[in-house]
């Protein structure tokens, strides 16, 4: 049924079931203590029936009877100054199957009581013993049938299961009403809240806003909002690189075709006898033509996902004086210093292309982070090896990140340490050499500079490395 699967259906029913398990442990002290009233009735008015006979010696057979009648008894004894003697009596259909004294008895034993009654079906006859009220003799005692009992019992017990059903229903209606209107509804409106968020998820106006009263819901809601306000910064984010990558392709496009025909004219400046144009010819032919590679790679792939590393051994220090040479003609490159520390022969298994880009990336940003200060400084690229892997760190002396930059350093669009900077320079890098299962770290930085490393392991399953 739809209705037990609910929570308000649930609660109904299981508060139904704890207060009548609650009724259930009250009836049974609840019988006992009613069969010990009940006897203690019958001693009572056995008693009041004896005081007859001490008043008057003789009593007739019919009055005799009648007493015992309205006693609910067959006789009566009663104990008085150390002698045991019998008041009332009538004739005992069986013999006494079985005696109770309720002289002090002990909870336990007064409920153990009450369920053997309860059930013992056959009609015995069976002995009370008790103190006579108002310390009128030491003991007295009655013989009676036991049936009557058990009927009375049994319909106070029925009466008990009754209220008890009713107090079971009153509280559980009681309950399922405020627990609807306390917990039920709120929920409800929180799923509300997402339905209607995940239907149009852009849109900042279906964004939840705490107002629940109890702590857990509004806890759960603070957590929906803030869940919600990052998904649809990401969404937005999303969006913005679509169409950033839409506009890359385009540009990539035409770029092209124009790096296409810079590329005729740097071949035909290869003939020139200038030593300086014959010296400079060469690093331009490669630039362009990495530039016409990303154009074609842009265009082929139409995605923000690079194309899986091409991998060889090469090296590393052909790489590095690449990118020094590039970073040399740059017109605000007078300032700074660009050495290279690499053990000639250093042989790396990477993808020449994306190291290049990864190391062309990290100069540049420390060489731009030196220009922007108006003083001299220098770029370090050293290359190290050990049993595991091979480590390239790029080193140089300005004046460290800012703590901005530093939260979201390798993150598209935030990461940016300097001004009018896109941010994407790192989180390439980044993405380059995780795809050659290796990791970039940020070592070091402070006023004395900043210390990037990349580690590429040695060995042949790559693994996945995050970013430490």
């Amino acid at each position: 049924m739809p209705f037990l699967n609910s929570l308000s259906g649930r609660f109904l029913v299981l508060t139904v079931i704890f207060v009548m398990l609650a009724e259930i442990l009250i009836f049974v002290p609840s019988v006992a203590r009613f069969r010990e009233d009940y006897l203690l009735a019958r001693l009572e008015r056995a008693q009041i029936a004896s005081l007859a006979l001490l008043a008057d010696d003789a009593l007739d057979q019919d009055l005799e009877k009648e007493l015992l009648n309205n006693a609910g008894v067959f006789n009566v004894v009663l104990r008085r100054d150390e002698m045991r003697q019998l008041m009332l009596s009538s004739p005992i259909p069986a013999p006494v199957a079985e005696t109770f004294d309720l002289r002090n008895p002990s909870v336990l034993t007064l409920i153990g009581d009450a369920l053997q009654s309860l059930l013992e079906t056959d009609d015995t006859i069976i002995r009370v013993i008790g103190a006579p009220t108002q310390d009128a003799g030491l003991l007295i005692e009655v013989t009676m049938e036991s049936q009557p009992l058990r009927r009375a019992m049994l319909d106070y017990g029925e009466r008990i299961l009754v209220l008890s059903a009713m107090i079971s229903a009153v509280t559980a209606a009681l309950l399922f009403f405020a627990v609807r209107r306390i917990l039920v509804v709120p929920i409800r409106k929180v799923v509300g809240h997402m339905q209607s968020y995940a239907a149009a998820p852009e849109d900042v106006r279906r964004i939840i806003e705490p107002n629940a009263s109890l702590t857990e819901l509004r806890a759960a809601e603070e957590a929906l909002r803030s869940m919600q306000q990052h998904l649809t910064a990401a969404l937005k984010q999303k969006d913005r690189l679509a169409q950033l990558g839409g506009a890359v392709a385009k540009v990539s496009h035409d770029l092209r075709n124009i790096l296409t025909s810079a590329q005729l004219f740097a071949d035909s400046m290869e003939n020139s006898d200038d030593p300086r144009i014959q010296r400079i010819a060469p690093k331009l032919v490669g630039s362009i033509s990495r530039a016409v590679n990303l154009c074609e790679s842009t265009l082929a792939f139409g995605r923000a996902e690079e194309p899986p590393p091409s991998l060889t051994r090469v090296e590393v220090c052909t790489i590095v004086e690449d990118v020094l040479e590039s970073e040399r003609l740059a017109p605000d490159a007078q300032s700074c210093r660009l050495v290279a520390e690499v053990p000639p022969g250093l042989l790396v298994r990477c993808d020449p292309e994306q190291m290049y880009r990864v190391l062309g990336n990290l100069v540049r940003n420390a060489r731009q982070a030196i220009s922007a200060t108006g003083t001299e400084g220098a770029v370090t690229v050293r290359a190290s090896e050990d049993e595991a892997a091979w480590m390239i760190s790029v080193e140089d002396s300005g004046p460290g990140l800012p703590p901005k930059a530093r939260e979201h350093l390798f993150t598209p669009f935030q990461g940016g340490a300097r001004k009018g900077g896109s941010g994407l320079g790192l989180a390439i890098a980044s993405e380059l050499v995780r795809g050659h299962g290796g990791r970039l770290e940020l070592t070091r930085t402070d006023s004395r500079g900043t210390v990037f490393t990349i580690w590429l392991p040695k060995s042949e399953i790559l693994e996945n490395f995050a970013p430490a």
